[in-house]
């Protein structure tokens, strides 16, 4: 009984063994396509179009705010995000075809100049991309350079006047540019950035302010100038109707947008991030939120009895960088007469000093916030991302132009 145990105890032993070398060599035979492979995930693809507050104007690229959105939509989504910034510093609207009779011109993104326009970045970011319906998410922003900033610093407009033009610069031709990103891009989400009031009643009121003031106040002919205390009562008016009107004219384009997609059962959407900027947020107030001057009481007084022949600079993180830049693009040419000479070296310091009034980092912070918001409840679904192949998920004429 004994050899008759042994012997089973044998064969099932025999019996294993070739079992397990049959499975591994029927597992070694297979080829290595019989097995499922791990999807091979692109980057998620964020196009950036605008003026200076979406370039980011002052600011270190890690501290723009489209840059903390990347980082924030890195974490939400557990994949990389590869920014194409075409935005730039004093960019307008514009229209269709702009790029066909202005000739598209990359320069430092610190240097105001109206082209390329924003339609003429969204040509440029097209074209960057062999296949447009990899951009999953678009931020945009634009209308205060097509209505010119520097009305708003000048307290002969009236609140009225300024709302007439936010109804025009920012309604329709916003409206008619997000029908061009959704077109060109038609897996993107988009999200639109409002702007801020500039002054308030919490802004500073010392003697340099008020000479501010009445530097960028143009008095209406045949009527009273203005004393002190009216001029910061109007500015103060025109920055929060500014702010009103800007809102809900680029809110509006975003819905009317956004509405039509729905009803072709698109999944894109589009969507307007408000910002909100409390009085305390605005220009030289105690919690500015915006960039102002790098200078002392003493400093500020001398330039004003000087006439200028004391220059101020901009507290931002990039004044030496556009200095430099400044400079160079505005330098003495032979033989200027004494009025070239003065618009050049007005237009030199308006550059040296562009960030001022711009959103600095806690100010980037609230825009990204505002971004994020909006964004969020996008994230949060499932299936938000419309392109998931990962063969043409980068661009095709070299790295992102940050």
């Amino acid at each position: 009984m004994k050899l008759v145990a042994s012997a089973a105890k044998h064969c099932c032993a025999v019996l294993i063994g070739a079992a397990l070398f049959l499975s591994y060599q029927t597992v070694c035979a297979q080829s290595p396509a019989n097995f499922a492979q791990p999807p091979v995930v692109r980057p998620l693809n964020l196009v950036v179009l605008g003026d200076s507050i979406s370039w980011g104007q002052g600011l270190k690229d890690e501290h723009k705010a489209w840059y903390l959105v990347k980082i924030w939509l890195q974490k939400m989504s557990g994949r990389e995000v590869q920014p194409l910034v075409e935005a730039h510093s004093g960019a307008v609207i514009g229209s269709p075809g702009d790029s066909s009779t202005n000739a598209v011109t990359r320069l430092d993104g610190e240097l105001s100049r109206g082209t390329p326009s924003v339609n003429d970045q969204l040509d440029e970011a097209a074209k960057a991309y062999g296949d447009p319906r990899v951009v999953d998410l678009v931020l945009v922003d634009g209308c205060i350079n097509d209505l010119d900033s520097r009305k708003l610093l000048n307290a002969a407009n009236t609140p009225e006047s300024i709302r007439a033009a936010a109804q025009i610069k920012c309604g329709a031709p916003m409206e008619a540019l997000l029908d061009r990103i959704i077109g060109t891009f038609p897996n993107a989400h988009v999200v639109v950035t409002g702007y801020y009031p500039i002054i308030s009643e919490k802004t500073a009121n010392d003697f340099f302010m008020r000479a501010l003031a009445k530097r960028f106040y143009t008095p209406e002919t045949g009527k009273k100038p203005m004393n002190d205390k009216q001029l910061r009562e109007r500015l103060i008016q025109i920055s929060n109707e500014w702010y009103r009107a800007s809102n809900q004219m680029l809110s509006e384009a975003a819905r009317n947008v956004d509405a039509r997609l729905a009803t072709t059962g698109s999944p894109q959407k589009v969507r307007f991030a408000e910002i909100v900027f409390l009085p305390e947020h605005c220009f030289a107030a105690n919690q500015s939120r915006l960039w102002g001057f790098n200078a002392s009481m003493l400093r500020k007084f001398l330039v004003l009895v000087t006439l200028g022949r004391v220059t101020l600079k901009a507290n931002d993180e990039r004044r030496s960088q556009r200095d430099a830049v400044c400079k160079e693009s505005f330098r003495k040419t032979p033989g200027e007469t004494a009025d070239e000479k003065s618009n050049r070296e007005n237009r030199l310091m308006r550059c040296r000093l562009a960030a001022i009034a711009h959103p600095n980092r806690k100010g980037a912070v609230t825009y990204a916030e505002a971004i994020d918001n909006q964004l969020g409840p996008l994230v949060g679904q499932s299936g938000w991302l419309k392109d998931n192949r990962p063969a043409a998920g980068t661009i095709t004429n070299g790295n992102p132009r940050e």
